[in-house]
């Protein structure tokens, strides 16, 4: 029998849900479990002499569903839960261990749909089956341990299908302020390109006429005016470098939101703070590069459960730290810090990182603030300080 995988599939939901191994293994891993089938075997029950035949023709047909129940689309599942726990109460008669097909077919009613009818449905296979044991006659004390695991492990799918649908909604909101934040990017380059480069094109186009209608009755003033057009070009070009800079520069405000909801999307609590003080745009933009490069790493590699940021900028440098409570022992030159460290190294920056096995992530950045030169009116009001302080101090002399 072939199975077609199902877009809305729960083995595609699992591995876009779930990570590492039960990624890879995804439901399959807990069909380990059918072992208890032969339990009559095992504990040496003699009570059941005809259990081996139905239980081995039940397997496969088992199987066939359980695999089907994941392949096929998701609102199918409730039909594969009904199923196995027929197949459950066929068997049963003649092996009672057969009960282990009820713990199957509880889990697949629980990735069903909402945690609400997904749990309505549990409950009524296990009052099926429970009807059924009980007609049989068997000690009722045997059925109390799937009371106790079947909703156990529907509760443990459940949670982490929610779990999975925040991640989701985190990830449509992540993506959602990207859209937005580069729409107003977008409408913002616009705005200031119109308003650069529109009264300094229609400038240039006026005095080029200017000059091409002077050119033959009065060269020297042709001369002038193109010398102008030449000025204007140039101040133009210049402002559309400075423009085409600040459009490059990575805002370190709009990369704390971003990597905020990047951990928070992977379950991870973030707290940033920053001082507030203006940086040069070339510091802002390393600054906001190296905390992209440290929160992918986080999210990645740090198993981590909180993460500290914080920025402050003092005499002649600003400082970046970030800390994180995950499973450290990071190399000196893993996950991609060589970038890092010759990004930093370029702004004759210094980075640190502390990482013992098992305590965290400690990454401090330094990197040097340009001196800013004193105007005219600041060094006036410099020396006009310095005399009254002088005659301040002789005064009291």
């Amino acid at each position: 029998m072939k199975f077609s995988i199902a877009p809305d599939s729960a083995w595609c939901a699992t591995r876009d849900e779930v990570r590492g191994w039960h990624r890879v293994l995804g439901p399959w891993v807990w069909l380990v479990w059918l072992v208890w089938l032969a339990g009559p075997a095992f504990l040496g029950i003699h009570e059941f002499h005809h259990w081996v035949l139905p239980t081995a023709l039940s397997v496969p047909v088992f199987l066939a569903v359980y695999v089907a129940a994941y392949l096929m689309p998701r609102r199918h599942m409730a039909w594969h839960a009904l199923a196995i726990i027929g197949i459950c109460m066929a068997v049963t008669p003649f092996n009672p261990f057969a009960q282990t097909y009820a713990v199957y077919a509880c889990a697949v009613a629980a990735g069903w749909s909402a945690p609400r009818r997904s749990g309505v449905l549990v409950l009524a296979l296990l009052a099926l089956y429970t009807a059924e044991w009980f007609l049989l006659r068997f000690p009722g004390i045997s059925i109390i341990n799937i009371w106790i695991l079947c909703p156990i492990i529907a509760g443990l799918i459940m949670a982490q299908r929610s779990q999975a649908q925040h991640r989701a909604e985190l990830r449509l909101s992540h993506d959602e302020i990207r859209r937005l934040a580069a729409s107003a990017e977008r409408e913002r380059i616009g705005r200031d390109l119109h308003d650069l480069l529109g009264h300094t094109l229609s400038m240039v186009a006026l005095k080029s006429e200017l000059a091409g209608r002077l050119i033959k009755r009065d060269p020297a003033a042709a001369k002038r005016e193109m010398a102008d057009v030449e000025r204007v070009a140039r101040d133009a070009l210049s402002q559309v470098r400075s423009a085409v800079s600040g459009i490059r520069a990575a805002a370190l405000a709009s990369e704390f939101a971003s990597a905020r909801l990047l951990l928070e999307t992977a379950g991870v609590h973030m707290d940033y703070w920053s001082d507030g003080n203006e940086l040069p745009p070339d510091v802002e933009t390393c600054l906001a590069l190296v905390l992209r490069e440290a929160v992918t790493n986080i999210q990645r590699h740090a198993r981590a459960s909180r993460v500290e940021v914080s920025v402050i900028a003092g005499a002649g440098c600003v400082v970046l730290r970030v800390r994180d409570d995950g499973r450290g022992g990071i190399g000196a030159h893993g996950n991609g810090l060589t970038g890092m460290r010759e990004r930093i190294a370029a702004r004759g920056g210094e980075i640190w990182i502390d990482s013992p096995q098992g305590r965290g992530t400690a990454l401090e950045v330094r990197l040097p603030l340009p001196r800013v030169p004193l105007g005219a009116g600041q060094r006036e009001v410099v020396a006009i300080t310095a005399v009254a302080g002088t005659q301040h101090a002789g005064g009291r002399a």
